[in-house]
């Protein structure tokens, strides 16, 4: 059993500012092999993520606390549409479709759920919008 509480997310954004990336994954799952990769993606304002897609898997996120902006775009890197995911917007979750470029920008200290097929599957060059 892994219990989320307050107690893990203070530990985990603590572990998130100490990073150099400043985020944290707490995965959910037992394996990076296992066929759904389950966990909560702890993100301090200033992370980095570049803007990147999962070609064969959805991805859904699932805001526990925080505020971020999404941000999609086509194959040309022009920026389609942006998202706030915020509990004041009253807009607290995503399903992103396969091949779907995007990325986050951090307002807040954050925390998501986040759900995606697995086995895990690093992003490589052609998954990175350069």
């Amino acid at each position: 059993m892994k219990l989320i509480n307050q107690v893990l997310l203070k530990n985990l954004h603590q572990q998130a500012l100490d990073s150099p990336r400043l985020r944290m994954n707490y995965n959910l799952h037992d394996s990076l092999d296992d066929h759904v990769q389950r966990l909560l993606n702890v993100l301090e304002p200033g992370t980095v993520l570049p803007i990147h897609r999962h070609l064969y898997t959805n991805e859904t996120y699932i805001l526990l606390e925080g505020a971020m902006k999404l941000l999609f775009y086509n194959d040309d890197k022009i920026l389609q549409k942006t998202q706030i995911l915020s509990m004041e917007s009253g807009n607290f979750g995503v399903d992103i479709p396969a091949g779907q470029w995007h990325t986050i920008e951090v307002l807040e200290p954050t925390v998501f759920f986040e759900v995606k097929e697995g086995p895990f599957q690093p992003l490589n060059a052609k998954d990175i919008l350069s």
